[in-house]
């Protein structure tokens, strides 16, 4: 199929290469010259583990293709994805103004033959908003399906390939065997094909990020409680998740959950149930705990420190919302520079691959890790270290060396990424999330 992609971000990149990848001829449009130029060279501008590889290798065979004129690749094709942001505005809404332009642009340019399919998060309703956009604009009628993506930021290839299901919501049966035909080289493995309305579609990819969501922050309360109350969060979560109607996956607590899709699809659905007449107080709470969460490991430093830091050298590791990505976005480590700042600390950070989008944001008023000696080097002379993200490299440290440069020994794990007796043996006065502190 010829297919084009509406935005190079990150499901629009990771969507368009995957195609490419099976055959299909995929041109990815943005508007933004700077980040297609990159693209034509081969080069992502995100970080995920084998995108880049994966483009390069498209690139060269000549299924995958970059540019800024849409008018050039829409005639022709046989399906249109548009996948921009829909960011949250300051009412939590999800601003859709990049959306309908896009879909205002392709009006002008739009074949009748061409499917039109929304891959962006959108509120419910958004896909007979747009249709009626689309319409008007070209003179046709048109066909405009919803297509949720289901990507895990650090894991989207293998997602994207081998997914658990595959929801499409379409007015016209027609519309959804061309869709099935565009997946079927990634349901070999008999993983369901889900056609429904456009309106189910829209909302099924809010609740199963809510649904997570929920998971995370129900967790991370019950956590906090176990602390008060001198049991262990990880027994408590081995001894719930081998209970079938539970399991173990998003059961990890922690310092909170960040990234482009948790926070603003919790946040949009809310409002879209009190514009429905439908108030949702659970998904408030998921909200609010998730954001009381992010700043549990900083009570802790305070707690030990003091509140004026002035002074105080203090080493982040993980910067990141997650591993394997280079997104900073609601990132629970910025939480933590934002108050560490203002309470006065030198901040010392490192992660393996987000370091250059903090840098853009805090610029000098933050220390980089030198990249010869990585994690390490924000250990020197430092009054603790505070672990944020759960980067495997920071799975099996050399205590022995961490304590010899430190300027005190203290640990703040907002990952429980260590056995805490193990710690404290080593030296450090160790503090976790949902477990007793150690050492000291």
């Amino acid at each position: 199929m010829k297919i084009t992609m509406i935005g190079t971000g990150y499901v629009g990149l990771v969507t368009g290469t995957c195609f490419a990848e099976t055959g299909n001829d995929v041109t990815c449009v943005d508007i933004i010259e700077a980040k297609i130029e990159k693209l034509c060279r081969g080069e992502s501008p995100i970080y995920e583990p084998g995108l880049e590889e994966m483009i390069r290798r498209n690139v060269s065979l000549g299924r995958l293709h970059f540019t800024t004129d849409l008018a050039s690749t829409v005639p022709g094709s046989d399906m249109a994805f548009i996948a921009v942001g829909t960011p949250s505005s300051d009412d939590g809404r999800a601003d859709l103004t990049a959306l309908f332009k896009a879909v205002e642009s392709l009006a002008e340019v739009l074949d009748r033959k061409t499917i039109v399919v929304i891959k962006s998060t959108v509120p419910v309703g958004t896909n007979a908003k747009a249709l009626s956009i689309l319409e008007e604009n070209a003179g046709h009628a048109c066909d405009l399906a919803s297509n949720p993506e289901f990507l895990k930021e650090g894991a989207a290839i293998d997602d994207f390939m081998k997914p658990d299901r595959v929801v499409v919501g379409v007015r016209r049966p027609e519309v959804a065997d061309v869709l099935h035909d565009l997946y079927r080289p990634f349901l070999r493995t008999e993983h369901p094909f889900i056609s429904m309305s456009p309106e189910s579609a829209e909302m099924t990819k809010y609740v199963a990020n809510a649904m997570l969501a929920s998971k995370i922050s129900f967790i991370n309360e019950m956590a906090n409680v176990c602390e008060k109350v001198g049991a262990d969060v990880n027994d408590v979560r081995r001894g719930i998740g081998h209970d079938a109607r539970i399991g173990f996956a998003f059961l990890f607590p922690g310092v909170g959950y960040g990234g482009s899709c948790f926070p603003k699809d919790v946040r949009a659905l809310y409002v879209t149930a009190i514009d429905a007449g439908a108030e949702s107080h659970m998904l408030t709470v998921i909200d609010e705990v998730n954001n009381r969460q992010k700043t549990v490991l900083t009570d802790k430093l305070e707690s030990e420190l003091g509140s004026s830091l002035k002074g105080k050298r203090i080493a982040i590791w993980g910067l990141a919302f997650k591993p394997r990505t280079d997104d900073i976005r609601e990132a629970p480590a910025l939480v933590m520079i934002d108050r560490l700042l203002k309470l006065g600390a030198d901040v010392h950070v490192h992660d393996p691959e987000a370091m250059e989008n903090v840098r853009q944001q805090y610029g000098d008023r933050l220390t980089y890790a030198d990249a010869k000696y990585g994690p390490y080097s924000t250990l020197e002379k430092a009054d603790a270290l505070m672990i944020c993200t759960e980067w495997k490299e920071y799975q099996h440290p050399d205590f022995a060396l961490m304590r010899n440069l430190m300027k005190q020994p203290l640990i703040f794990d907002g990952r429980n990424l260590y056995e805490p007796s193990r710690v404290a043996d080593a030296g450090f006065k160790y503090y976790s999330i949902g477990r007793a502190t150690t050492g000291g």
